[in-house]
């Protein structure tokens, strides 16, 4: 499985949803947006978890390159990343696994952490639309997790539903 993590108020969380994935036997690669970088402590994550972050196209691995043949979890998913996506732009490495990974039919959930002034836009309307329509699990606005208020996202932190994504791409 691939995790792409996105700069969103979570993102420094994500060892939850590595641990969670791991529990149930998914061995895990880390891929992060450049925005992530900046939420993450890179050397604890690599250091507790085993998984390599990556973020660049040239950085040079120890491992194998991420793969996302199984699965793809996008969480937590920035407004930019999910419009991104569903319009095909490729402008970073997170985007371009996740986008092959869309592209080859692998099970897919994207877990946004968007407010709802910015999930009222039609743009972003459109792009989790376009992404349902590929079969892609986009998990807002249907009782999974709904966009919370501008202004108030630290307060929905510790309530984010990372089992949510999980749940959503085991067979």
């Amino acid at each position: 499985m691939c995790i792409v993590v996105c700069g969103a108020g979570p993102a420094p969380n994500i060892g939850n949803l590595m641990a969670l994935a791991a529990e149930r036997g998914w061995i895990v690669n880390l891929v992060a947006t450049p925005s992530a970088l900046g939420f993450l402590d890179v050397a604890a994550l690599e250091g507790t978890s085993g998984v390599e972050v990556r973020s660049g196209y040239g950085q040079r691995a120890s491992g194998p390159r991420p793969s996302a043949s199984d699965a793809l979890i996008v969480a937590p998913a920035t407004y930019n990343t999910i419009n991104k996506l569903a319009a095909g732009i490729n402008d970073n490495y997170a985007l371009s696994v996740a986008s092959e990974a869309i592209g080859r039919g692998t099970s897919t959930a994207i877990l946004p952490f968007v407010n709802s002034a910015l999930a009222a836009r039609h743009p972003f309307v459109r792009a989790v639309k376009s992404l349902r329509d590929e079969g892609v699990d986009v998990l807002i606005g249907d009782g999974r997790w709904e966009p919370h208020p501008p202004g108030a996202g630290g307060q929905m932190i510790a309530g984010f539903p990372w089992v949510a994504a999980l749940e959503s791409i085991s067979p």
